[in-house]
């Protein structure tokens, strides 16, 4: 007898390595899914303005999220002096995410992934909708969604003895590309767990929540050498209320009923009804699994329960509303919880087992077309800027801007967050950017004569100028 049979769950059994072997079939099912649903985001990705920075290489532009956000990692990416095509980062991101949602359906099902389930719940977990919104920093997130992706392949590779005790340099790296990332890799442990016993989930948490803690203090010491500030004060304009007292805690108690409030309205696509369908299905889904696999609903609810439980001590210390796109675990773990149940009363012809899995269906497939039409959203500002950029080729001078670029139709459509992003969208589509202007700055004598107008859709005015042009926004 060898070691491998005696202690499955420990070390790599060669039904560990047949399921890892199918590891490439569904990567590529899940590569083909999450670049449909990219497609129309696809070809000119629609970038955040914090986000950038990493796309143009620039460390100075982010320098401030060393300090105000721990985002270490990502710092050191743009320290890469190499730009590549927005459309080949969103690209890389988006199969990096294909890459885990493949890698973690290996380790949760085994053997069984090479299926109907395992496409399920890879269909299932790609298509959440705070990965969606996240991915929208694919730029700076990319090395923390590459470390994410590895440590979900190493999974299928290593013994769990060694995949865990990879777990705290992972968590410390993932922690400084983005606060919750480290939960996804939780998630990766939990399932790859064969052998479950209490004590074993036990251990596993108290050297995660060992990790997370030497993240925190990694960051905090090196903000310390390198701004003399040790730990990570937020920025003035999110307008944070820190926790000194129990008062301030209780002050910021409603902060957290809206971080959760927002996350399941954004996951719904505000649509009431589809919060309570899900709420629903998880419930029902956890009652099969502590049925039918107890120790295995333990292991995923103390994951789901320790992510929220972060994310709840985040919002009362720190005094502020996490955005949903942060939940990204949550959805994770919900998919596992529904999917599992599917597959386990999908044993049986009964009722129950068609309705779940349905269910689980009906979401994964709907989603990915919701999805879709989310990315579309963008298309709007991202093909009237590039037409704007196609009227400013001849203008030699600056280009000034009279208005607020928010106010537009396709702003507001692709939720634009600040007056910044035209600026940031011209200067990747032209090599220029664009400067905002008072009114006497705009006036003709400062740019010199006139030399062509021309109105353009949405109310817009472009004034060309011997010396430069002056957009107008209504």
């Amino acid at each position: 007898m060898t070691l491998a049979q005696t202690d499955p769950g420990i070390l790599r059994t060669e039904a560990d390595a047949r399921a890892a072997s199918g590891t490439g079939a569904l990567f590529l099912l899940a590569l083909l899914a999450v670049l449909l649903m990219s497609l129309p985001n696809l070809v000119d990705p629609f970038i955040r303005h914090d986000d950038y920075p990493a796309y143009f290489a620039d460390p100075a532009g982010f320098w401030d999220k060393t300090l105000h956000e721990g985002r270490w990692v990502n710092y050191l990416w743009h320290l890469r002096e190499i730009v590549t095509p927005a459309w080949l980062n969103f690209a890389v991101y988006q199969a990096l995410w294909a890459c885990f949602a493949a890698s973690l359906a290996v380790a949760a099902l085994g053997r069984s992934a090479v299926g109907f389930f395992g496409a399920l719940l890879v269909g299932f977990v790609l298509v959440a909708p705070p990965a969606s919104l996240i991915a929208l920093w694919f730029n700076t997130l990319l090395p923390g969604m590459a470390l994410v992706a590895l440590y979900a392949v190493l999974a299928n590779r290593l013994s769990v003895v060694a995949h865990r005790a990879l777990l705290p340099l992972f968590v410390i790296l993932t922690f400084m590309a983005y606060t919750t990332f480290p939960v996804l890799l939780l998630a990766i442990c939990l399932v790859r767990t064969r052998r479950r016993s209490l004590a074993d989930l036990a251990g596993l948490w108290l050297l995660f929540v060992a990790s997370f803690a030497a993240a925190v203090l990694t960051t905090y010491a090196i903000n310390w050498q390198v701004h003399g500030v040790f730990g990570v004060p937020l920025a003035d304009w999110r307008q944070a209320n820190p926790a000194d007292s129990l008062s301030d805690l209780r002050a910021n108690l409603p902060l957290v009923a809206e971080s959760l409030s927002a996350f399941l309205h954004r996951t719904s696509f505000e649509f009431v009804p589809a919060i309570w369908f899900h709420l629903g299905l998880l419930a029902v889904s956890t009652a099969v699994l502590l049925r039918r696999a107890p120790l295995e609903a333990l292991y995923l609810h103390a994951g789901l329960a320790t992510g929220l439980a972060l994310v709840v001590a985040q919002v009362l210390k720190l005094g502020v509303e996490v955005p949903p796109r942060a939940f990204i675990f949550a959805w994770v773990f919900y998919g596992l919880i529904a999917v599992r149940a599917a597959q386990m009363l999908g044993d049986g012809p009964g009722l129950a087992g068609r309705l779940v899995r349905n269910a689980v269906i009906l979401v994964a497939a709907s989603y990915m077309l919701q999805t879709a039409t989310q990315f579309a959203s963008y298309r709007a500002w991202q093909g009237e800027t590039r037409a704007l950029s196609t009227l400013l080729e001849g203008v030699r001078g600056p280009v000034l801007v009279d208005g607020d670029p928010m106010k537009l139709a396709s702003a507001r459509r692709a939720f634009v967050q600040t007056r910044d992003a035209l600026g940031y969208r011209m200067q990747q589509v032209r090599g220029r950017g664009v400067a905002r202007c008072a009114a006497p700055d705009c006036a003709d004598a400062v740019l010199g004569r006139v030399t062509a107008r021309t109105d353009l859709p949405g109310g817009l005015h472009l004034r060309l100028h011997e010396g430069g042009a002056v957009l107008r926004i209504p």
